[in-house]
């Protein structure tokens, strides 16, 4: 009997952030992204609840659940003003540089298949930016989600 599943490209997956700068809701797309790592155990929190009546077997609750979602691709500017993709400039020379509570700010994902966003508040971490002599130039960023995740439905625009 054949699968009733496929697998999905990694290459369909879409990331944008939220401009809280902006006076109505505006979300730039992040471009240039070759590669994704969504974990979904980074700085979960536990506390061991073995007692005598466990009989030898270890147990634990979760106390802490937290994630991650780091991305990394190439640094890509528009080909007419030389101008940084928008969703890059925005967490490179906006996000990245806010502190205590105003360093929250929104980011969601999708697959291109999915009619649902999830969305994260979030801190992000700018990551490293270089290349080589034939290379091009890399750029990337973490994004820790604050809270619990939330949902959007994808709105298509006529």
């Amino acid at each position: 009997m054949a699968p009733t599943t496929r697998p999905i490209d990694a290459r369909g997956w879409l990331f944008e952030v939220e401009d809280m700068e902006a006076s109505t809701t505006t979300w730039h797309p992040i471009a240039g992204i070759n590669t994704f790592t969504h974990n979904p155990g980074e700085n979960e929190e536990v506390a061991e609840t073995v007692a005598f009546d466990s009989e030898g077997m270890y147990e634990q609750d979760v106390m802490q659940r937290g994630a991650t979602l780091s991305l990394e691709g190439q640094y890509r500017i528009d080909k007419t003003t030389s101008a940084q993709d928008p969703g890059q400039a925005y967490v490179d020379t906006v996000w990245a540089n806010l502190l205590g509570s105003e360093s929250r700010g929104n980011i969601r994902w999708r697959h291109k298949t999915q009619t649902q966003w999830v969305v994260w508040e979030a801190t992000v971490t700018p990551g490293e930016q270089g290349g080589g002599t034939n290379e091009k130039t890399t750029w990337a960023a973490t994004f820790t989600r604050c809270g619990a995740p939330t949902t959007a439905a994808v709105v298509t625009t006529p």
